[in-house]
């Protein structure tokens, strides 16, 4: 079983502005063009034949960047593939309402996690200011996942988004499941260290597949500090698929052929990619 913790639902393009579109075309990524439109059947043809996989899936919430997807639109897609997928929330706590969503994603939608964005809304994590939210987190037993490192949007504050504003939210919140999102990149240092010093921090390998050679790089540092067991498998659809992901994974060892660059585990590799995420983040399977 693969567990994909980083997959997202939306309608598109009716919850992003123009702006947002128009900068996601020419950014997001230089090696192709880019669809954001998400189904269901799209994302299942992207899983190779036989693997089975269970999904987390969430929208996001950025006003500052020009994107806001309804929770409740989230817990429709959950309920339509309950068998596959798992909700989480998203808060944008830079507006006026986010705890009341909040606690109604969680008690009322029945979402299983938070999703936030810090760089897309413009907030940093570690301020005390949204400490009702982590000891929300924590009572509730709810996974934090938040995007962290590079992306396009220019109004976007990169100060935002370094992995090492979790740092003291992680200290005082040991209780609560983090996640950083894409390894932090091109941030995988600062995001490594982070996640190795706090034994309740964790993080994706979603949407870095198509930078190879940063790839291969970051994960040499997971490697060197010893950390193959803190990393989970994320796919960031519709940006790629399971099997796009898959395939750059196995064959990120091409770069050591004829040199003495070192060779990663790939043993270390599949268990990552087959990890029980869902145990680890306290999470039932859906169905359950």
């Amino acid at each position: 079983m693969i567990i994909d913790v980083h997959s997202h639902v939306w309608r598109f393009p009716q919850d992003f502005n123009e702006d947002f579109q128009n900068q996601a075309r020419q950014r997001a990524r230089a090696d192709t063009e880019l669809d954001l439109a998400v189904t269901y059947e799209d994302y299942r043809a992207g899983i190779p034949e036989g693997e089975a996989v269970t999904t987390v899936v969430f929208g996001g919430k950025g006003r500052l960047s020009g994107l806001w997807v309804d929770d409740k639109y989230v817990a429709q897609c959950v309920a339509d593939h309950a068998t596959t997928r798992i909700g989480f929330l998203s808060l944008d706590p830079t507006q006026d309402g986010w705890q009341e969503e909040l606690e109604h994603g969680h008690q009322h939608l029945g979402l299983k996690g938070i999703k936030l964005m810090p760089m897309y809304a413009g907030f940093f994590p570690q301020d005390a200011s949204l400490d009702p939210l982590w000891k929300y987190a924590s009572r509730h037993n709810l996974p934090v996942v938040l995007h962290s490192g590079t992306n396009f949007v220019s109004q976007a504050p990169l100060e935002c988004t370094l992995p090492r504003n979790l740092d003291p939210v992680a200290s005082r919140f040991p209780d609560v499941k983090i996640i950083l999102a894409h390894i932090g990149h091109p941030y995988g240092g600062d995001c490594i260290v982070t996640v190795r010093k706090h034994v309740n921090v964790y993080a994706d390998i979603s949407a870095i597949h198509y930078r190879p050679y940063q790839f291969y790089n970051t994960l040499t540092l997971v490697q060197e500090y010893g950390i193959w067991d803190k990393l989970l498998f994320g796919t960031d659809y519709p940006f790629t698929t399971v099997s796009a992901t898959l395939d750059a994974l196995r064959s990120l060892n091409r770069f050591t052929e004829g040199t003495h660059l070192p060779v990663l585990d790939e043993d270390k590799m599949e268990q990552m990619i087959y990890r029980d995420t869902l145990s680890i983040l306290g999470l039932e399977h859906p169905g359950n």
